[in-house]
Protein backbone atom coordinates (compact mmCIF):
# COMPACT_ATOMS: atom_id res chain seq x y z
CA UNK A 1 0.00 0.00 0.00
CA UNK A 2 2.74 2.48 0.85
CA UNK A 3 4.06 2.29 -2.71
CA UNK A 4 0.65 3.19 -4.13
CA UNK A 5 0.15 6.50 -5.88
CA UNK A 6 -2.28 9.05 -4.43
CA UNK A 7 -4.99 10.03 -6.89
CA UNK A 8 -6.37 13.07 -5.09
CA UNK A 9 -6.92 14.55 -1.71
CA UNK A 10 -9.76 16.20 0.09
CA UNK A 11 -9.67 17.86 3.46
CA UNK A 12 -12.43 16.82 5.79
CA UNK A 13 -13.94 19.30 8.26
CA UNK A 14 -12.34 17.27 11.06
CA UNK A 15 -8.90 18.22 9.77
CA UNK A 16 -8.18 14.71 8.48
CA UNK A 17 -7.08 13.91 4.96
CA UNK A 18 -8.99 11.45 2.82
CA UNK A 19 -6.79 9.73 0.23
CA UNK A 20 -8.04 7.59 -2.63
CA UNK A 21 -5.38 5.14 -3.70
CA UNK A 22 -4.99 4.06 -7.33
CA UNK A 23 -4.13 0.48 -6.41
CA UNK A 24 -7.67 -0.32 -5.31
CA UNK A 25 -10.87 0.95 -3.74
CA UNK A 26 -9.09 1.87 -0.54
CA UNK A 27 -9.70 5.04 1.43
CA UNK A 28 -7.25 5.99 4.12
CA UNK A 29 -8.04 8.70 6.66
CA UNK A 30 -5.04 10.19 8.42
CA UNK A 31 -4.85 13.04 10.90
CA UNK A 32 -2.97 16.11 9.71
CA UNK A 33 -0.46 15.45 12.46
CA UNK A 34 0.72 12.31 10.59
CA UNK A 35 3.31 14.56 8.96
CA UNK A 36 2.89 13.24 5.41
CA UNK A 37 3.40 15.53 2.44
CA UNK A 38 0.30 14.96 0.38
CA UNK A 39 -0.53 15.65 -3.25
CA UNK A 40 -0.63 19.42 -3.26
CA UNK A 41 -2.96 20.12 -6.16
CA UNK A 42 -6.68 20.03 -6.67
CA UNK A 43 -8.38 18.65 -9.75
CA UNK A 44 -7.32 20.62 -12.84
CA UNK A 45 -8.90 19.92 -16.20
CA UNK A 46 -6.82 22.29 -18.30
CA UNK A 47 -8.39 24.45 -21.00
CA UNK A 48 -4.92 24.86 -22.49
CA UNK A 49 -3.88 22.80 -25.49
CA UNK A 50 -2.42 19.43 -24.36
CA UNK A 51 0.84 20.13 -26.25
CA UNK A 52 1.57 22.88 -23.70
CA UNK A 53 1.33 20.65 -20.66
CA UNK A 54 4.53 19.38 -19.10
CA UNK A 55 4.78 15.67 -18.30
CA UNK A 56 3.37 16.01 -14.78
CA UNK A 57 0.45 18.18 -15.88
CA UNK A 58 -0.42 15.88 -18.79
CA UNK A 59 -0.38 12.72 -16.69
CA UNK A 60 -2.27 14.33 -13.79
CA UNK A 61 -4.82 15.79 -16.19
CA UNK A 62 -5.36 12.33 -17.73
CA UNK A 63 -6.01 10.78 -14.31
CA UNK A 64 -8.21 13.63 -13.16
CA UNK A 65 -10.20 13.63 -16.40
CA UNK A 66 -10.79 9.88 -16.04
CA UNK A 67 -12.14 10.64 -12.56
CA UNK A 68 -14.31 13.39 -14.05
CA UNK A 69 -15.64 10.91 -16.61
CA UNK A 70 -16.57 8.56 -13.78
CA UNK A 71 -18.40 11.37 -12.00
CA UNK A 72 -20.27 12.39 -15.17
CA UNK A 73 -21.31 8.77 -15.71
CA UNK A 74 -22.64 8.58 -12.16
CA UNK A 75 -20.17 5.88 -11.12
CA UNK A 76 -18.77 7.60 -8.03
CA UNK A 77 -20.04 9.63 -5.11
CA UNK A 78 -16.91 11.75 -4.68
CA UNK A 79 -16.17 15.01 -6.48
CA UNK A 80 -19.75 15.26 -7.81
CA UNK A 81 -19.93 19.00 -7.12
CA UNK A 82 -16.42 19.87 -8.23
CA UNK A 83 -16.40 23.26 -10.04
CA UNK A 84 -14.14 21.94 -12.84
CA UNK A 85 -17.09 19.78 -13.99
CA UNK A 86 -19.57 22.65 -14.46
CA UNK A 87 -18.66 23.27 -18.08
CA UNK A 88 -18.89 19.57 -18.99
CA UNK A 89 -22.22 19.20 -17.23
CA UNK A 90 -23.54 22.22 -19.15
CA UNK A 91 -22.80 20.46 -22.46
CA UNK A 92 -25.70 18.62 -24.12
CA UNK A 93 -23.54 15.47 -24.21
CA UNK A 94 -21.33 15.62 -21.09
CA UNK A 95 -19.92 12.07 -21.29
CA UNK A 96 -19.09 12.49 -24.97
CA UNK A 97 -17.52 15.89 -24.24
CA UNK A 98 -15.22 14.51 -21.54
CA UNK A 99 -14.49 11.58 -23.87
CA UNK A 100 -13.39 13.99 -26.61
CA UNK A 101 -11.28 15.82 -24.04
CA UNK A 102 -9.61 12.56 -23.00
CA UNK A 103 -8.94 11.64 -26.64
CA UNK A 104 -7.15 14.99 -27.05
CA UNK A 105 -4.91 14.15 -24.09
CA UNK A 106 -4.28 10.63 -25.41
CA UNK A 107 -3.32 12.04 -28.82
CA UNK A 108 -0.67 14.26 -27.21
CA UNK A 109 0.55 11.40 -25.04
CA UNK A 110 0.96 9.23 -28.14
CA UNK A 111 3.05 11.94 -29.83
CA UNK A 112 5.37 11.92 -26.81
CA UNK A 113 5.65 8.13 -26.72
CA UNK A 114 3.48 7.69 -23.63
CA UNK A 115 0.96 4.88 -23.44
CA UNK A 116 -2.43 6.18 -22.24
CA UNK A 117 -5.04 3.43 -22.22
CA UNK A 118 -7.77 4.63 -24.60
CA UNK A 119 -10.00 1.70 -23.61
CA UNK A 120 -10.70 3.65 -20.39
CA UNK A 121 -12.49 6.34 -22.41
CA UNK A 122 -16.23 5.65 -22.26
CA UNK A 123 -17.23 7.57 -25.41
CA UNK A 124 -16.01 7.22 -28.96
CA UNK A 125 -14.49 10.23 -30.66
CA UNK A 126 -17.45 12.43 -31.53
CA UNK A 127 -17.18 14.06 -34.94
CA UNK A 128 -20.19 16.36 -34.61
CA UNK A 129 -19.70 17.33 -30.99
CA UNK A 130 -20.30 20.99 -30.22
CA UNK A 131 -17.48 22.92 -28.58
CA UNK A 132 -17.45 23.90 -24.93
CA UNK A 133 -17.04 27.64 -24.46
CA UNK A 134 -14.08 28.91 -22.44
CA UNK A 135 -13.51 32.60 -21.79
CA UNK A 136 -10.39 34.47 -22.85
CA UNK A 137 -9.82 35.41 -19.22
CA UNK A 138 -10.01 31.77 -18.09
CA UNK A 139 -7.55 30.64 -20.74
CA UNK A 140 -5.14 33.50 -19.93
CA UNK A 141 -5.32 32.66 -16.21
CA UNK A 142 -4.66 28.96 -16.85
CA UNK A 143 -1.73 29.68 -19.16
CA UNK A 144 -0.19 31.96 -16.52
CA UNK A 145 -0.81 29.35 -13.84
CA UNK A 146 0.74 26.64 -16.01
CA UNK A 147 3.82 28.80 -16.67
CA UNK A 148 4.15 29.39 -12.92
CA UNK A 149 3.85 25.66 -12.15
CA UNK A 150 6.37 24.73 -14.86
CA UNK A 151 8.87 27.33 -13.62
CA UNK A 152 8.83 25.71 -10.21
CA UNK A 153 9.08 22.07 -11.21
CA UNK A 154 10.42 21.55 -14.74
CA UNK A 155 12.97 24.10 -15.97
CA UNK A 156 13.62 21.96 -19.05
CA UNK A 157 9.99 22.40 -20.13
CA UNK A 158 10.01 26.21 -19.77
CA UNK A 159 11.62 26.93 -23.17
CA UNK A 160 9.40 24.31 -24.82
CA UNK A 161 6.29 25.95 -23.35
CA UNK A 162 7.47 29.39 -24.49
CA UNK A 163 8.21 28.11 -28.01
CA UNK A 164 4.86 26.32 -28.33
CA UNK A 165 2.92 29.34 -27.07
CA UNK A 166 4.75 31.49 -29.64
CA UNK A 167 3.70 29.08 -32.42
CA UNK A 168 0.04 29.42 -31.43
CA UNK A 169 0.40 33.21 -31.38
CA UNK A 170 2.14 33.29 -34.78
CA UNK A 171 -0.59 31.11 -36.27
CA UNK A 172 -3.25 33.42 -34.81
CA UNK A 173 -4.87 30.52 -32.96
CA UNK A 174 -5.78 30.34 -29.30
CA UNK A 175 -3.68 27.85 -27.30
CA UNK A 176 -6.76 25.89 -26.28
CA UNK A 177 -7.68 22.19 -26.09
CA UNK A 178 -9.59 21.28 -29.31
CA UNK A 179 -12.79 20.51 -27.35
CA UNK A 180 -13.04 24.18 -26.28
CA UNK A 181 -13.91 27.34 -28.20
CA UNK A 182 -12.66 30.67 -26.87
CA UNK A 183 -15.23 33.40 -26.22
CA UNK A 184 -14.81 36.90 -24.76
CA UNK A 185 -15.00 37.15 -21.00
CA UNK A 186 -13.22 37.23 -17.66
CA UNK A 187 -12.01 34.32 -15.53
CA UNK A 188 -14.86 31.85 -15.05
CA UNK A 189 -16.90 32.25 -11.84
CA UNK A 190 -16.20 28.63 -10.88
CA UNK A 191 -12.40 29.06 -10.97
CA UNK A 192 -10.65 29.11 -7.60
CA UNK A 193 -7.90 31.57 -8.40
CA UNK A 194 -4.56 31.55 -6.66
CA UNK A 195 -2.01 34.31 -6.32
CA UNK A 196 1.35 33.43 -7.83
Amino acid sequence: MWGARILFRCERPTGAFCLNILDGPLTVVLPKSAGLRLYSGWMRIWSAHPSLLDRRALIACWRESLLAQKVLRGLTRGYTNHPQLIRFRAHSQPVEAIGAYLHGLANEAHLRGYSFNRSLIAAERGKNLSSIPVTEGQLAYELSFLAHKVAGRDVDWEPILTERLAKFTQAGKPAVHPVFAVIPGEIEAWEKTKKF
